[in-house]
């Protein structure tokens, strides 16, 4: 493990955004990506409730648990020792009323060891998200696309087009007034992306929002190849699925032939 990388930290990336600096998130559920992920210089991973989908096999991120969620976190704050790891309340751990909200935020640090909590929307959350650092939690906002609310949304569609952009906007520079130390924006129209990112002063993590955000984010098994579909914004960055496809082959053809284990792999008297 490199030596020369710096523990990345929410103050790190507020001085990242006065500088200018980009800044690289991935998601991750497990201790062995994470270490490859903190290995390379990823400033910021995100244990995602996208979980509930790439590693359980859920339609959706609203059936994930927040003891799910703690568990996926416990194995990335674990294995992560330079970057700032972010972990996602599940839908129906801060929805009822503030203290729900402040209850699951502390769950999820005291038992992961992260260093932030992520939740979604807007002004519906301020007062979440206004009790969470109240209670000295660093919180990252989430606007535009938000999975949790699919069905209220209505599908997977891109938000903040035509007059509904001031909202998106408005919504922005509240969630800033409310604590938050910065805000992912998915499914958003670059140009939008781009005002909002220049009018706050927390960084902006875009996720098919353009290239003007202050920070990028995608779900690895995504930029890695690994799972199927695909969506505008992402681009893979390898071909896991393929290679992985092609080595299980390779291995089934040789178990059925005996030639593995062969010699050099077994152990003689």
């Amino acid at each position: 493990m490199s030596t020369s990388l710096k523990k990345i930290r929410t103050s790190t990336l507020a001085a990242m955004k006065q500088a200018g600096e980009k800044f690289a998130c991935l998601t991750s559920y497990d201790a062995l990506t994470t270490e490859i992920f903190d290995e390379a210089g990823i400033e910021v991973i995100l244990v995602g409730d996208s979980a509930g989908n790439t590693v359980l096999g859920h339609e959706n991120t609203l059936e994930i648990t927040l003891d799910e969620m703690v568990s996926f976190g416990k194995a990335v704050a674990t294995a992560a020792k330079h970057s700032l790891v972010v972990v996602d309340m599940p839908f129906g751990s801060y929805e009822i009323n503030s203290q729900q909200a402040v209850e699951s935020a502390i769950k999820l640090m005291k038992q992961t060891g992260s260093s932030a909590i992520k939740l979604e929307g807007g002004s519906s959350r301020i007062a979440q998200i206004e009790a969470i650092v109240a209670a000295g939690i660093p919180v990252m906002g989430h606007l535009g696309f938000t999975p949790q609310s699919v069905h209220a949304i209505g599908g997977f569609k891109v938000q903040g087009r035509g007059d509904s952009a001031a909202q998106l906007i408005d919504e922005a520079t509240k969630l800033q007034s409310a604590g938050v130390f910065a805000i992912v924006l998915e499914m958003v129209p670059a140009s939008v992306a781009a005002t909002i990112t220049k009018q706050l002063v927390i960084p902006t993590i875009g996720i098919g929002a353009g290239n003007q955000t202050d920070g990028q984010i995608l779900v690895w098994q995504d930029f890695a190849g690994l799972s199927t579909g695909s969506r505008k914004f992402v681009k893979q960055y390898a071909s896991l699925r393929t290679d992985l496809s092609a080595a299980a082959k390779a291995y089934r053809a040789e178990v059925q032939s005996a030639t593995f284990p062969s010699k050099e792999h077994s152990f003689e008297d």
